[in-house]
């Protein structure tokens, strides 16, 4: 191999690369799938809790909130330990204490143990998402990461859809004296603590670890992210202090644009399946179904204003319309019956991924690859 001492040969790297997406990304995104059913699975059970266990609107809404302050409070501390113990352990333990959590919900008895255990699969699944970009920075190239990021995000796409019809069928188990709602979490948590074992045994932490990489693979690979590990150390000749970097205008408005995006997306996600139900007598199973239908519709708008911009340019401007439209409807939801809501959901969700999926190549245009993994964590 003809290669400069400090450089990487392009072939070998490219088919390393290639390597590590097979390898990896099928279960990252299977991951994110569990993930994703788990966080938001309480929005088709909402209207059980309040029969079985009165739990109004109230008191279901800060439930459900209460687990992105869990999620927030230990991302941090969870971030920090990711790289003391390496990705694989790491990742194994949230998902398994996630799991765990999620199995919890079955035996929620009131008010008190639904919020106690919504902040705490908040705290379990925190470092879940940033330690997968992490994971793609220690065995990736930059050049490959942006692709390897667009493949895993699809499992949000293809969580969004078939958790419905998964938990409504989930919720017609009955036996053992527990309704189909403990049923459900039982399942879905019990999944991801499945999941977990094959975390353990598929990963590794590092390249240098993979016995499916050649060692001029590993190589190539390691040479490759520590040569830009240290040209972006070398292009920071000044380190803004964290307060620094929260008073930026500009990163203060990549913040509220994306928690305006996802307010609009959970806000959609946790009370869709009660305003489908005020619509008919819907069967749990017929919930889930209808509610898959406004977010096949955001996907397909998704890639297809992914293809506008690339094809007319102008990101910002894209991501405007794509934000206006999913304001538009969530207004327009307010408004009318239940019917004329679920219409106008479905057009706000023209709007929903595609303003995320087009929203992010902006920033990490713009910040620091650390910085823009702390910003996404938000998610």
């Amino acid at each position: 191999m003809n290669t400069v001492p400090g450089t990487t040969d392009v072939t070998v790297l490219a088919r390393a690369a290639a390597k590590v997406k097979r390898h990896v990304l099928p279960l990252f995104v299977v991951m994110f799938i569990v993930n994703y059913i788990d966080r938001v699975n309480i929005g088709f059970v909402r209207s059980h809790l309040e029969t079985d266990l009165g739990i109004g609107a109230a008191a279901y809404g800060l439930g459900a909130g209460l687990f992105f302050v869990g999620y927030a409070l230990f991302e941090v501390p969870s971030n920090m330990l990711l790289q003391r113990y390496g990705a694989r352990a790491w990742l194994t333990r949230i998902m398994f204490t996630w799991g765990a959590a999620a199995m919890a919900m079955a035996f929620v008895q009131g008010e008190t143990s639904f919020y106690v255990l919504r902040f705490i699969l908040g705290a379990a699944e925190a470092g879940f998402f940033p330690g997968i970009i992490y994971y793609f920075t220690q065995w990736l190239p930059s050049s490959d990461r942006g692709k390897a990021m667009a493949l895993f995000l699809s499992g949000s796409a293809i969580a969004s859809v078939i958790s419905g019809p998964v938990s409504g069928a989930l919720l017609g188990i009955e036996g053992l004296n527990l309704h189909g709602w403990q049923w459900m979490f039982l399942i879905e948590g019990f999944a991801s603590i499945v999941l977990c074992g094959f975390v353990w045994f598929w990963l590794q932490s590092h390249p240098h670890e993979a016995r499916w990489l050649s060692d001029e693979e590993k190589t190539a690979l390691s040479t490759a992210i520590a040569e830009e590990q240290r040209l972006r150390e070398a292009s920071q000749t000044v380190r803004p202090s964290v307060f620094r970097l929260l008073a930026d205008r500009q990163i203060l408005l990549f913040c509220f644009i994306y928690f305006s995006v996802a307010l609009t997306i959970y806000g959609a996600t946790f009370w869709l399946p009660s305003m489908i139900r005020k619509m008919g007598s819907f069967s749990d199973l017929e919930v889930g179904l209808f509610n898959s239908i406004p977010w096949i519709i955001s996907i397909v708008a998704m890639y297809g204003f992914a293809a506008l911009a690339a094809r007319f340019k102008h990101q910002q401007a894209w991501v405007a319309v794509t934000l206006v439209i999913a304001a538009a409807g969530m207004f327009m939801s307010t408004v009318g019956g239940p019917v004329f809501a679920f219409v106008a959901i479905c057009f706000a969700a023209i709007g929903f991924k595609a303003a995320s999926a087009l929203f992010w190549p902006i920033p990490q245009g713009y910040l620091d690859a650390r910085i823009a993994a702390a910003v996404r964590s938000l998610r």
